[in-house]
């Protein structure tokens, strides 16, 4: 029998693992935003202890790692089996322009939220110009 390797299935089904689908989605979701002086990470984690939630930070990269455990004993029969668990980990690349010293994080009802300061070198600031009769400063 011969059979073909269709490499856009392969491309769909690699997709659909690292992505996720609406019935089983990514196991660590996550929204970002910008708020004032500030750049927003919310990781969803339902179901996971914040004791087994662990944040590093080394140069610009950002690593979450959280572990949810399998609800089910060992001598328990599952019936239906969709949500993730193990232990889930996300990276992010942080820009120059971002604070890496000063990350805060926080954890409400399954919500990982990361605040992340704008570097003080990458805020506006005035510059001001010499001239021969009288100094003046414009925005940067």
């Amino acid at each position: 029998m011969l059979m073909r390797t269709d490499p856009f299935r392969e491309l769909d089904r690699l997709a659909q693992q690292v992505l996720g689908t609406a019935a089983r989605p990514a196991a660590m979701p996550m929204d970002a935003w910008r708020e004032d002086q500030e750049f927003v990470v919310a990781f969803d984690l339902p179901g996971v202890s914040v004791d087994s939630v662990d944040l590093d930070v080394e140069r610009n990269v950002l690593t979450v790692r959280a572990e949810r455990p399998d609800p089910a004993g060992k001598d328990t029969e599952l019936v239906a089996s969709e949500r993730p668990r193990g232990v889930f980990s996300r990276q992010l690349i942080l820009g120059d322009t971002l604070d890496t010293e000063h990350v805060k994080a926080s954890y409400d009802a399954g919500v990982l939220t990361l605040r992340i300061p704008v570097a003080e070198k990458a805020k506006p600031r005035k510059i001001e110009i010499e001239t021969k009769g009288a100094k003046q400063e414009i925005a940067a």
